[in-house]
């Protein structure tokens, strides 16, 4: 069974704005943290950012000051608000929710597709 469901990506000019949503499964259990990573064609995927259950977040410096992660604890919910898109934020976004630091697993969504033209 799909375990994280992912919507929000599309196209968008450069400027724009997008806000991506995960929501992970229930079954899934001690989640420690959620985030989302991309991956341009030809490169590695790569963090965007993250954010623990205590709260603690984590950006990549090139996206720092324009996107915005939270979450919604209720919901199992993770958000990537991205305003002031560029084109070099282009590719496949992956939602991504680690375990606990015994059971050392993440799980990951099927991707969602982030075009930013010029």
């Amino acid at each position: 069974q799909v375990q994280l469901v992912e919507s929000g990506g599309g196209v968008v000019q450069a400027g724009g704005s997008l806000r991506l949503s995960c929501v992970a499964s229930e079954s899934i259990f001690s989640i420690n943290a959620m985030g989302w990573y991309r991956q341009a064609p030809g490169n590695e995927r790569e963090l965007v950012a993250h954010v623990t259950t205590g709260g603690h977040t984590n950006y990549a410096a090139s996206v720092k000051g324009r996107f915005t992660i939270s979450r919604d604890n209720a919901k199992n919910t993770v958000y990537l608000q991205m305003n002031s898109l560029k084109p070099e934020d282009t590719g496949v976004y992956y939602c991504n929710v680690y375990t606990d630091y015994v059971t050392d697993y993440d799980y990951w969504g099927q991707g969602t597709q982030v075009t930013v033209s010029s």
